[in-house]
């Protein structure tokens, strides 16, 4: 569809509420936004479009088409909308980095021997399971310090099996676990423990410590000292367990502070995570800067909380949001609970925002600061080759050794950082000698070949590109290009006598020099660098398996079992040339072991 039908068919939308689905020309999902009137914002987007932020505009001049799903409510449409996010994950909305939830430990009691384990979710299978909690780390840290506290095992042992089977362990030496594969301990004895574990586990710590206390005083009076003393520790280490309140940042935590804070280039998305007023931990998501900072608010805070499995009682925002009560509306759907969303205008909640906003903006401030360094580097790099700064820049590298293997590399730079997704690998075809120009040309043409075809992963048109080597290679880069009817910007890369590149030069022949510049001297390094790591790496894979294999290949009686076996017992094809017929004969029938002593010995091939 056109513009102009775009901006149409959006004026014929009705007034009411739905999700849109914005695609591409390929069908894709780019976009999908909710609205109270589909009409009225679905229109924005083919008003005044220099208005729009610059990723906005983008994403616009990619819409090809446009659905609509009218709701019967706001929020009907709110759980829509995130369905549809959750599914297809828009290239344009702002989406989460980490949606995996939060863990819990797990306890299964039915088992001889319990043990206290991390997953990323409950099951309904019988087993008891505490959390969430706030991260992996922390959910790790929570199991790691009842295990120490209760000296439970953390080794690979199976109980009761490997009771009395063995030296105990390190972790036993370092007084870290009772040593339960001992045949001195018992499993009632770790029944008691696993128990006190689960005290541990419900918050319950005062409990468990009156109860070590209770076996510690009857050792004592009993004269066993060595139990009491062992119960002594043990009782510290339950008291200091208590003293860190280990608590869940999920179901146990009562406040979730969420902060915003934005650069000239970056924002940022942060939760602080708030139990009895102690600070628990701390998300956040940095981000490219939105179109309207309430909108980002509230998409992120639904796929948070969507994500995470737990809603707590209260969440403090920056600021108002269009959607908070259907929000509070969709958790208590979703978690039975429906908490109390509001902004605080003054007092302690007021600060513990501030608080938030304030790691919001420093977090943002970091990326900022980093990016900002990347973008003045390509800028420079633009100004220096008289052209805008490149955003997309791919680079090609031409790989062999004598002739054979011959293969290409393309690495791909996306806003000064590589995009490894992008890398690709190219084997040459009917090309048995070496010969660069030709290896170039081909190799430029086929990946732009694929680009005018509209192939996956071939889609977009780099704005520089960089070919490993002097002027002539630049001009069959731009010979292959032209055979395509593309035009695009090349240079060549041009080596001192270190091989590093100095200069960058243009088809016309003319140098703009770069080792003047120590950053973009580098940041040219890093790509010329890579760009050869990557090319080499596949040729040595390549030629590795031609050595490996093909020898034998060619051998008369030795099919693929046979060649395997004889790898495994000589473990190398020079081994197998080595050998002897009768050393042969040992793993071969007489005339294949006779055939392979033949070839590696009549014939003038190298074996290596």
């Amino acid at each position: 569809m056109t513009f102009d039908q775009l901006k149409e068919k959006a004026h014929s939308l009705p007034l009411a509420p739905g999700v849109y689905i914005m695609r591409n020309k390929d069908d894709k999902v780019i976009y999908v936004g909710k609205a109270k009137k589909l009409k009225n914002r679905v229109s924005q987007y083919f008003q005044d479009t220099a208005s729009h932020t610059p990723k906005t505009r983008l994403m616009v001049s990619k819409i090809h088409h446009f659905d609509v799903i009218v709701a019967a409510s706001e929020f009907e449409a709110l759980v829509l909308e995130c369905s549809l996010i959750k599914r297809y994950m828009p290239k344009y909305n702002i989406l989460l980095k980490d949606d995996k939830g939060y863990p819990y430990l797990r306890l299964d009691m039915k088992e001889a021997y319990p043990r206290i384990t991390l997953v990323s979710k409950a099951a309904d299978d019988g087993a008891l399971y505490y959390g969430p909690y706030g991260s992996r780390g922390v959910t790790q840290d929570v199991m790691d310090a009842i295990r120490i506290t209760l000296k439970l095992p953390a080794c690979s042992r199976e109980f009761p099996r490997d009771v009395g089977k063995g030296r105990p362990c390190l972790n036993y030496h370092m007084n870290q676990c009772a040593g339960w594969c001992q045949a001195t301990m018992t499993a009632a004895e770790y029944r008691l423990r696993i128990e006190q574990a689960k005290q541990l586990l419900q918050g319950n710590y005062k409990s468990v410590a009156a109860d070590i206390r209770k076996q510690m005083l009857t050792a004592a009076e009993e004269l066993n000292f060595e139990l009491a003393a062992n119960l002594r520790d043990r009782l510290n280490a339950v008291e200091a367990l208590g003293q860190k309140q280990l608590v869940t940042a999920g179901s146990m935590a009562d406040t979730d502070v969420i902060g915003y804070g934005e650069t000239a280039a970056k924002a940022c998305f942060a939760v602080l995570h708030f139990s009895g007023g102690n600070l628990l931990d701390k998300e956040f998501q940095v981000f490219p800067l939105p179109d309207d900072k309430k909108e980002a608010i509230s998409s992120l805070l639904k796929q948070f909380y969507l994500s995470r499995g737990v809603v707590p009682k209260r969440i403090l925002l920056p600021m108002e949001i269009e959607d908070s009560q259907l929000f509070a509306q969709l958790m208590e759907q979703q978690y039975g609970r429906k908490p109390k969303v509001h902004v605080p205008q003054r007092g302690d909640n007021a600060q513990l925002v501030e608080l938030a906003s304030k790691n919001a903006l420093e977090e943002a401030t970091q990326v900022t600061d980093k990016e900002e360094r990347i973008y003045g580097t390509l800028t420079l790099l633009g100004k220096m080759l008289s052209m805008e700064p490149p955003k997309r820049i791919e680079s090609f590298d031409i790989s062999n050794i004598s002739g054979t293997d011959i293969v290409a590399s393309m690495v791909v730079f996306v806003d000064g950082k590589p995009h490894k997704s992008d890398y690709k690998r190219f084997k040459l075809e009917d090309l048995s000698n070496q010969d660069d120009y030709a290896s170039m040309h081909q190799v430029v043409k086929r990946r732009f070949a694929h680009y005018k075809a509209g192939d996956k992963g071939f889609e977009e048109a780099p704005d520089l590109l960089l070919i490993d080597g002097g002027i002539n290679h630049a001009n069959v880069a731009v010979q292959a290009l032209a055979e395509l009817e593309l035009s695009l910007p090349v240079f060549g890369m041009v080596k001192d006598d270190r091989h590093r590149t100095r200069a960058l030069v243009t088809p016309q022949g003319q140098e703009i020099r770069i080792d003047s510049n120590q950053t973009v001297f580098s940041f040219i390094g890093t790509i010329q660098e890579e760009t050869h790591r990557f090319a080499i790496t596949y040729h040595r894979q390549l030629r590795s398996k031609r050595l490996k294999y093909s020898v034998l290949d060619n051998i008369p009686g030795i099919g693929p079992k046979r060649k395997q076996e004889l790898l495994k017992k000589f473990k190398s094809v020079t081994a197998i040339g080595q050998a002897s017929v009768s050393e042969l004969e040992r793993y071969l029938p007489k005339d294949a072991a006779l055939s392979v002593y033949r070839h590696f010995h009549n014939s003038q091939e190298e074996v290596l």
